[in-house]
């Protein structure tokens, strides 16, 4: 295996237009996991929630499954695509129906880390009695 590795993370369909979640997904680009995240904590829009929800099942599947160090993830692709548009009509006036589309987006998280060092297996200690006895 290679010192680093790559791990992605889905989040599909998520209800909002991308480009507002791209706008928020732009502010943490390229940056340490851990400070992605206190951003994105102070950020007022309602697009940073579903990427703080990427972001950490990103860093959950680099420590979990691919037991990589914690402190050593970085954000290498912050991606915002489009997703499935819905066609919806609007009730117009003199009995029109005016169309529009809900749009959805599609985040990509890809973290990179460092792999954590094994621990080496502990030994059993073996605890010798004292031979007199203790009362």
């Amino acid at each position: 295996m290679s010192d680093s590795l790559v791990v992605r993370a889905y989040a599909k369909g998520v209800d909002q237009a991308p480009r507002k979640v791209a706008l928020v997904a732009s502010l943490v680009n390229n940056r340490n996991v851990d400070d992605a995240l206190v951003i994105l904590a102070h950020t007022p829009k309602r697009a940073a929630l579903p990427v703080v929800k990427a972001i950490e099942s990103a860093r959950a599947n680099a420590v979990n499954t691919h037991s990589l160090d914690s402190k050593s993830l970085v954000l290498t692709t912050v991606s915002v695509t489009a997703g499935a548009r819905l066609k919806r009509f609007k009730p117009a006036s003199r009995g029109r129906a005016l169309p529009f589309q809900k749009k959805s987006a599609n985040i990509l998280i890809e973290v990179s880390g460092s792999v954590k060092p094994k621990k080496k297996p502990a030994t059993a200690k073996v605890v010798e009695a004292d031979e007199k006895g203790t009362k």
